[in-house]
């Protein structure tokens, strides 16, 4: 196959697919409209200098188990996965925590400090998934549809353990909390993994996120590339560039041409069109119809317009004068933090999140200095949090009230937090949006995964990544099976051309 292609967007799946194709011989040129290839996996000096944020994404369970990422030989391209001693951490009143570990035995032990047997029926639980991890990630991180892993999870697990996985995407994350724990603390731990989507947690579908997320500690851990997000960009766009691929930047797509029902290239920004047989976006829907005008017309246009955002989300950089000091020691010690409290509390939170801005926001927040040292002076740290809101109050996020209301929560688990602050840095749903075009309204997620497009995304049909126009194929995380840095998405997209386009 000697064909050109040409990828739109130079995130992790735009790369990924790009890989893929030129692994097998095809001539790619990825166009980035940013300065720098990353998309959502950015890392800059966004405080002070000398101190490396994430700009976005910083946690990557999913990377490090992703089946695509395995196969590329990116520690050869500098990437070097650091894992903190605690993978996360649900602090609660009085200084206590319940702490997620990739040991499943000290897990347990930390759910069995808050209510004795908890730790015994987590480990029930997840032993049969665990002890069929492969088959459990090629259910989750494959591409549509979704067969091979669900057949090897049926011979590696059993008819039994199949079974109960299917109704986990029936089953909410409450529910699955008061079947598993006895214990307040445990039970606030798991809604915490679920809240890391937009399903809330008493609707079908959060128990899976909730079950997953914590897997993935015990399988592969939620570990960060060393010296930040952005190695793991230069590791993918390095293995690229070893096969023949090229990445241009500051080189923003402004049309798909297409012809006679067949893409024939697209047109950019102040340059001339670029021809190509193979045309894969990384984009959301609305910007592939901007994108294509009326050459993608009738019912896939109508369908993708159906597509829904996630929620808005404020994310606030901290350069900081030593650690966040945490009352409890499990989060002093934990990659990432789920600040919301006991059950009640974090219940609260995420109710009032879905109507507006929390008064105690739950915060997703990240201190990877800490097994990092190499991303803040000598002595010094970095640190991060995130919130979320409905997409209509997105103009609260990023105010003062918002930011000091994020703090203040940091500030109820860890007092003195906020006398250790050098210096922050914003990120609004319209900073994000114009940073990152693919965050439409500062939706970190790549779209909604509530309801039907939790699976069919982005349309309800037989393939998510092929078009109505013949060479176009959608490669982002708006396609199964969805968000999260993985790659699935544009390997899977690759993979549908080079089966379209085999000689």
């Amino acid at each position: 196959m000697t064909d050109r292609a040409l990828i739109i967007g130079a995130g992790p799946n735009g790369l990924a697919a790009a890989i893929r194709l030129a692994e097998h011989g095809v001539q790619v040129i990825v166009l980035e409209a940013a300065s720098q290839p990353g998309g959502a996996v950015r890392t800059e000096e966004l405080t002070l200098p000398g101190f490396r944020h994430d700009t976005f994404s910083s946690v990557y369970p999913a990377a490090a188990a992703s089946p695509v990422f395995a196969r590329m030989p990116l520690a050869d391209h500098g990437l070097q996965w650091v894992h903190p001693e605690v993978c996360m951490a649900h602090p609660l009143p009085g200084g206590q925590a319940v702490g997620l570990y990739r040991s499943l035995e000290l897990t347990a032990a930390s759910l069995d400090r808050q209510h004795p047997g908890d730790g015994e029926s987590w480990g029930r639980f997840v032993s049969p998934y665990l002890g069929a991890f492969d088959a459990v990630r090629a259910t989750i991180l494959s591409g549509f549809p979704p067969i091979t892993g669900p057949l090897r999870l049926l011979k590696d697990a059993g008819p039994l353990r199949l079974a109960t996985f299917g109704t986990l995407l029936a089953n909410s994350a409450v529910r699955l909390g008061r079947q598993l724990f006895e214990g307040d603390g445990a039970r606030a731990w798991l809604y915490g993994a679920a809240a890391h989507g937009d399903t809330p947690i008493g609707s079908p579908g959060s128990a899976l996120a909730a079950f997953y997320l914590n897997l993935l500690g015990h399988g592969a851990g939620w570990p960060s590339p060393q010296g930040g997000a952005q190695a793991l960009t230069d590791a993918l766009v390095g293995y690229l560039q070893s096969l023949g691929g090229v990445v241009r930047t500051n080189a923003r797509v402004e049309r798909i041409s297409s012809k006679g029902g067949r893409v024939s290239g697209v047109c950019v920004s102040g340059s001339d069109e670029l021809s190509a047989s193979i045309v894969l976006a990384d984009v959301m829907p609305q910007a592939l119809l901007d994108m294509t005008s009326s050459a993608l017309s009738g019912w896939y246009r109508k369908r993708l317009t159906w597509f829904r955002q996630g929620p808005a989300t404020l994310k606030v950089d901290w350069a900081l004068n030593g650690p966040i000091p945490w009352e409890s020691e499990e989060a002093r010690r934990a990659g990432t933090v789920h600040v919301g409290g006991d059950e009640s509390s974090t219940r609260r939170s995420l109710t009032e999140s879905q109507a507006g801005v929390a008064n105690h926001p739950f915060l997703l927040l990240g201190q990877q200095s800490l097994a990092d040292p190499s991303r803040a002076p000598a002595g010094k740290h970095t640190a991060w949090a995130y919130t979320h809101a409905p997409a209509r109050v997105a103009t609260q996020l990023g105010s003062t009230a918002a930011v000091d209301a994020l703090e203040q929560q940091v500030e109820r688990f860890a007092p003195g937090f906020r006398d250790r602050i050098l210096a922050r840095h914003v990120l609004g749903p319209r900073d994000m949006a114009a940073r990152n075009a693919n965050l439409v309204g500062g939706d970190v997620g790549g779209g909604s995964y509530s309801g039907l497009q939790s699976v069919f995304r982005p349309i309800v049909g037989l393939s998510p990544y092929s078009t109505p126009l013949k060479g176009l194929y959608l490669a982002s995380a708006a396609a199964f099976p969805g968000g999260a840095v993985h790659g699935v998405p544009g390997d899977a997209a690759a993979r549908a051309a080079l089966r379209a386009h085999r000689p």
